[in-house]
């Protein structure tokens, strides 16, 4: 993974430095919130319903197990005790004081961290697959460009206030983890016909009042062009983005205003009038931050682990943990674990200091000190070796972590909702709450199979509920939260926005709507069929013939 460089560490302590003097002005009333307000949110800092929020970055979702404890750290002394994992792989900080914040960002600088350019008008945290490097079928681990690109993106003086926020995904292989498509730029690294690695780049996707799917606007780009494609395609935006209403402000309402084709001439246009002024991708720098991402020394194992076979058997719970949350590795005898932060009735990306540090731990002692957070609200531990998988699952239980959920119908995508955002409509957790405690049973949750629920609190979409195979978004109406349901949306290669499937339900009646849907689907789906596949298949009549004959 990368490591600060001396210019990474003078830039982030300086900011820290400017930042301090920012929040002693405000707290001595030398700043009003109006002034403030700015600095704070290019320093990561929202003022939400309750309390302000610290939203920490994690850059492409990789972390060593130190960092890990510093999080556990600053949760312990300056929060209540836990830290929520977000859909743009970060960390988010519910409950710190505002005159604590500048020594919350020193001690994230202590262990290369820090919370510059998580909100604000700017390029957000570059994500990526979490998976990346250890999955077979990847074309190039994804991680290298991304850490160029917020190398490059950090500050950059041209793109500091855009006309809205902007979020950047990048996926290395053809199944894709990061939803590029709902991204404002998502690259896809992929090979030309002459087998050369390159990018492909689709602009003006987005989730929100207007979710869209993006578009291509090149098929495949020279790697050495990447940083000056993307700033024509940013220039071209800063130039045209609507300034005069948010709701129109986003990137994808200026390509779906001019037409896929005059957007790409125009990008096109650029590129070319910028010429040899054009960013140019010098091969060393690339060659020196791919050499962060080196592969660990795996030892030479046989697939077929006999450890991890005996303890399968010996242990009942362990198995189906294996066969759900353990993804295959590209390096035989190794595996990929994925830690559930969805246990049964729990807030949905939480986790406390002490799992932290337990997942911190095992990261240093079992994955090469390296671990991963998923924009689905999970933790992976990328490198493990079979034979330790068990050792693993006996320290996950002990901490809770342990549910063998991954993708299924209570590995739920879930915004703070009206718990704590003051932009929100309607509470969701409690709504992912009751839905994960009414599909409890494992056993029937395996039955059901793939599903991915994503709920959402207001139409802002952060839990993604757009993209989810069930998409909640809870909205007010006449001072009451209802909830609309749509169906179909996915975020992977074959994205698609979901379709609402008719009048909302109250709060005591989603859940009820939820099963019926999920009923309904097992009572029509073929052999090995998952939702999704028999949604397409059949589309949204039965299912709403369904729910509106028993709500």
């Amino acid at each position: 993974m990368y490591r600060y460089d001396e210019f990474d560490a003078a830039f982030v302590r300086s900011r820290v430095a400017q930042f301090r003097d920012q929040v002693e002005r405000r707290v001595k009333g030398e700043l009003t919130e109006e002034k403030f307000r700015p600095l704070r949110l290019m320093n990561g800092l929202y003022l939400q319903l309750h309390a302000y929020m610290l939203r920490v970055a994690v850059p492409y979702g990789t972390m060593n197990s130190r960092q890990l404890r510093q999080l556990a750290f600053i949760a312990d002394k300056y929060d209540k005790g836990y830290g929520h994992f977000t859909t743009r792989q970060n960390i988010q900080f519910n409950w710190p004081k505002l005159s604590d914040v500048p020594d919350i960002l020193d001690h994230l600088a202590d262990v290369e961290m820090h919370a510059i350019q998580t909100s604000g008008n700017c390029i957000r945290n570059v994500t990526a697959d979490h998976w990346a490097g250890v999955v077979d079928g990847e074309v190039e681990d994804p991680r290298p460009v991304s850490e160029l690109l917020r190398q490059w993106s950090s500050a950059h003086p041209e793109f500091t206030f855009l006309p809205r926020k902007f979020k950047i995904a990048v996926a290395g292989a053809e199944k894709d983890r990061a939803a590029i498509a709902f991204h404002d730029i998502g690259i896809k690294i992929r090979r030309n016909e002459q087998g050369d690695p390159g990018y492909e780049i689709l602009v003006g996707g987005g989730m929100g009042r207007t979710p869209i799917v993006g578009v291509t606007v090149r098929e495949w780009l020279p790697k050495g062009e990447i940083l000056g494609y993307i700033e024509a395609i940013m220039r071209v935006y800063n130039l045209h983005g609507r300034r005069d209403n948010k709701y129109k402000a986003r990137i994808k309402i200026l390509v779906l205003e001019l037409g896929k084709e005059e957007f790409t001439r125009q990008v096109e246009e650029e590129y070319a009038r910028m010429g040899e002024t054009s960013v140019q991708v010098d091969p060393a720098e690339i060659e020196r931050i791919e050499n962060y991402f080196v592969p660990p020394h795996y030892e030479q194992l046989n697939d077929a682990d006999p450890v991890l076979a005996a303890a399968e058997n010996d242990n009942a719970g362990f198995a189906p943990w294996v066969a759900q949350n353990v993804a295959k590795h590209r390096e035989p005898g190794y595996g990929i674990v994925n830690v559930s932060l969805k246990p049964t009735g729990g807030i949905p990306g939480d986790a406390t200091s002490d799992q932290m540090r337990v997942v911190a731990d095992l990261a240093e002692n079992f994955s090469f000190d390296e671990l991963r957070v998923t924009h689905e609200q999970n933790l992976v531990l990328p490198h493990v070796k079979k034979s330790d998988l068990f050792e693993v699952w006996k320290s996950l239980v002990a901490a809770g972590l342990a549910t063998a959920n991954l993708g299924l119908v209570s590995d739920i995508i879930c915004c703070p909702g009206l718990d704590y955002c003051s932009l929100a409509t309607a509470r969701s957790i409690p709504v992912a709450q009751d839905i994960s405690n009414h599909f409890s049973e494992l056993e029937r949750q395996h039955e059901i199979g793939e599903l991915k629920i994503k709920i959402s609190g207001c139409i802002n979409a952060c839990g993604h509920h757009h993209a989810g195979h069930i998409g909640i978004l809870g909205l007010e109406k006449r001072g009451e939260e209802f909830y609309q349901v749509t169906l179909g949306g996915s975020g992977d290669e074959n994205a698609q926005v979901g379709e609402i499937i008719g009048p909302g339900f109250s709060r005591t009646e989603v859940i009820g709507a939820v099963d019926t849907i999920v009923d309904t689907y097992v009572s029509l789906r073929n052999e090995n069929e998952t939702f999704l596949e028999a949604y397409r298949r059949v589309g949204p009549k039965p299912f709403k013939e369904a729910v509106y004959a028993t709500h």
